[in-house]
Order: C-alpha cells, then structure tokens, then sequence
C-alpha cells in the first residue's frame, strides 16, 4: 500500500476510536448522574 494509503486507514481508525471511547465513558457518565440528581434532588429522569 502508498504511504497516503496508510495514513488514510490510520486517521480513520483513530477517529473511529475515539468517537467509541467517547460513547463509552459519556453515556453511563450521563446516566448516572441523572441518577444521581434523581436521589439527591429530587428532580424527574426527564429533566
């Protein structure tokens, strides 16, 4: 493969990554602090 092959599959596969691990973390982060604003204060989940 060209170099600008390989740089093309890497940035790709970097973003790919990142957005995944973006996903991860914030989505149980954002569900547990709703969660958590639900015992504390008393709000709805839809706040």
């Amino acid at each position: 493969m060209s170099i600008g092959m390989m740089i093309i599959c890497a940035v790709g596969g970097l973003s790919g990554l990142l957005s995944s691990g973006y996903l991860l973390i914030s989505l149980p982060a954002v569900i547990i602090w709703k969660i958590y604003r639900c015992i504390r204060f008393g709000y709805t989940m839809y706040q």
